[in-house]
């Protein structure tokens, strides 16, 4: 048992609630564990330069720390003054996000999906792509409802999870501390139907052998298919509507 009390294959508690922010067109609060984001979905007729004319949308997304989502406040950043890490993870999430949908039935919209940590312990990245899709959804929903669109612009369901090594154990779903301690580190954003959209796996000392990927896998796959039970119910009456 770990000091939570999980198994090692266990994701924390996790909660999303759906339509918590009324001025976005799709919102949704995921909880994992003591890792909380909030993610909003604004959209625009604004496309990116290179798609306009095109009749083809976009999907993209931003991704911030709130200064006191760590345990030390964390320096707020500006437009202009963007880590590396924060970069790389926005670029992570729209991309997660696009590889679910079909860009031509979105027509030429495009979709924002800011992803704002409240408070951190662990998994920001992948609770961020998990939350997101719900808001997503729930933004084509009201477009679907406004003749926006006129087809269902989802093609498949997306979720995330972090996996790692710790002291020779593959644990899923890791808090900051058992991320700090992890010998390997592993994120994995999957489909409904277990395809794989995206792996990021390093080692952070020893190289790991192609078993321990294996079994990292094995276990990010069955924490993924929990987090779909927690969207799918986040969602319920919202899919059903879209048809």
């Amino acid at each position: 048992m770990r000091p939570d009390g999980r198994t090692e294959d266990q994701i924390r508690p996790c909660t999303i609630e759906r339509g918590v922010n009324k001025n976005a067109e799709g919102s949704a609060l995921i909880k994992l564990g003591d890792t909380h984001v909030l993610c909003t979905a604004t959209v625009t007729d604004r496309v990116p330069r290179w798609l306009v004319g095109q009749d083809r949308g976009w999907v993209t997304a931003e991704y911030a720390l709130l200064p006191r989502a760590t345990t030390d406040r964390t320096q707020r950043e500006s437009s202009g003054n963007i880590s590396g890490r924060t970069y790389e993870i926005r670029r992570l999430i729209g991309r997660a996000l696009r590889s679910a949908c079909d860009l031509q039935a979105l027509g030429s919209w495009n979709c924002i999906i800011d992803c704002d940590v409240l408070q951190a312990d662990g998994g920001t990245r992948t609770a961020s792509i998990t939350g997101a899709y719900v808001a997503l959804a729930e933004a084509f929903s009201w477009m679907l409802g406004r003749n926006m669109i006129r087809t269902w612009p989802l093609s498949s369901q997306l979720a995330a999870v972090s996996a790692g090594l710790v002291q020779g154990k593959v644990l899923v779903d890791l808090t900051y501390k058992e991320d700090s301690a992890a010998s390997v580190d592993l994120n994995l954003v999957l489909t409904e139907t277990g395809r794989i959209v995206e792996i990021q796996a390093g080692a952070e000392g020893n190289p790991f052998t192609f078993d321990q990927l294996n079994k990292l896998l094995t276990g990010a796959a069955k924490g993924i298919k929990d987090l779909f039970a927690v969207q799918n119910a986040a969602l319920e009456g919202v899919v059903s509507r879209a048809g």
